[in-house]
């Protein structure tokens, strides 16, 4: 123990031997301006040649003080890493936001009054007016099976709506398994509650999708998801088509939930059965025409209305609540 302290001392004093002290400093910042003043230059006054050594001094005074704390670390300044600060701090997000989804529940229909929801005709519930709207969404494409497709989301001129882009490829992937590819998507993300429990849309008292939106002339297909785990599978969903004029100009779609199909791994089902509108987990937007090159589709909001004009609760007949004989 008693070599090894010398050798630390030693080290310690041959590196502050060897760096440059501020005597040194001072010395030859004085002897620099006893030069500069002994060559041939206007008259100066003893006053301020006085002065300017002396700044001269405490200018390279700081400037070793700055050298001799950037050399010596502060057990201080290491940041601490405190994970029951952190967990605790958790735990009471989560029951802040637990308490306040009560406090809502004795209100109303997501925290307002019930005669507000109830008489309410059209809602927004999606727009996009920051990076925060688009982090309620996320995109993929054929590139998680191997494909070569390209998506992407970003917010559109002056921040008033979403843009998404990419290029659709239709060139499946050299695996050997998979023999079609060329599909892009944007997907809502689900929405979650206190302690990251599932929550829903409950759109009961409308009875049309209604769109605002810009795009190429491509057309997609609308994909909405139920929240219901226990009689419904991961790709099982409602669809129906969405057509873009292209051009400059803006178009308004209303697409009514009575035209949305039932189907299952991309295949439309015999059995058709309605939407369950008071359970909507998520929705998305999907490109998989087969036309290979670049897209996008601009996105101002998404919402739903109540349509006094349509009447309609089910487009399909061949539904086991219509028809219950093609079922037997």
């Amino acid at each position: 123990m008693a070599l090894v302290h010398k050798f630390l001392n030693g080290t310690y004093i041959l590196r502050n031997y060897l760096k440059p002290s501020a005597a040194l400093h001072s010395f030859w910042g004085i002897y620099f301006a006893n030069y500069c003043s002994n060559s041939p230059q206007k008259p100066v006054a003893a006053s301020g040649r006085a002065s300017q050594e002396r700044r001269t001094e405490e200018g390279l005074q700081r400037h070793h003080q700055k050298e001799v704390a950037l050399d010596i670390t502060s057990p201080e300044e290491k940041p601490e890493m405190n994970f029951d600060k952190a967990i605790k701090d958790e735990l009471k997000d989560h029951f802040r936001r637990l308490k306040d989804e009560i406090m809502n529940h004795w209100v109303g229909p997501e925290g307002r009054p019930l005669h507000d929801v109830l008489l309410e005709q059209a809602k927004v519930v999606w727009q996009f007016r920051g990076k925060e709207d688009l982090d309620k969404w996320i995109v993929t494409s054929d590139k998680t099976i191997g494909g070569r497709s390209e998506v992407f989301l970003k917010m559109g001129k002056n921040n008033q709506s979403a843009l998404l882009y990419g290029t659709l490829s239709s060139e499946p992937p050299q695996d050997g398994e998979s023999s079609q590819s060329g599909y892009c998507a944007m997907i809502s993300r689900i929405p979650r509650g206190a302690f990251e429990k599932k929550k829903s849309y409950d759109w009961s008292q409308f009875n049309t999708l209604y769109l605002r939106i810009r795009g190429d002339g491509r057309p997609w297909m609308v994909n909405i998801k139920e929240d219901t785990d226990f009689i419904q599978r991961k790709n099982q969903m409602y669809s129906y088509f969405m057509f873009t004029r292209g051009g400059p100009y803006w178009q308004e779609v209303k697409i009514p939930f009575s035209k949305f199909f039932f189907s299952n791994q991309g295949r439309i089902r015999d059995a058709q059965y309605q939407l369950l509108l008071d359970k909507i987990s998520t929705i998305g937007f999907t490109l998989a025409d087969k036309v290979d090159g670049p897209f996008f589709l601009e996105i101002d909001f998404i919402g739903v209305f109540a349509d006094p004009a349509h009447r309609e609760e089910f487009a399909y007949e061949n539904s086991p609540d219509l028809n219950p004989r093609l079922f037997k």
